[in-house]
């Protein structure tokens, strides 16, 4: 049973890391777009998601 939720765990993970890496790419444009703007509220919103996004990438990928 425990081998069975291990690999349904590491099949979600599969799935979840290049749209995460989506969801960082897009982060880290529109992170990018605030800083040319110098919008300091979407500066700091958009560190904050990415810091959130890494977590769960670090998390997924050990």
């Amino acid at each position: 049973m425990k081998q069975v939720i291990q690999t349904l765990k590491r099949t979600d993970a599969e799935r979840r890391i290049p749209v995460l890496k989506l969801e960082i790419d897009y982060e880290l444009s529109t992170l990018f777009d605030a800083l040319q703007n110098k919008n300091t509220k979407q500066i700091n919103e958009s560190k904050r998601k990415l810091e959130k996004l890494r977590q769960e990438l670090v998390r997924l990928e050990a």
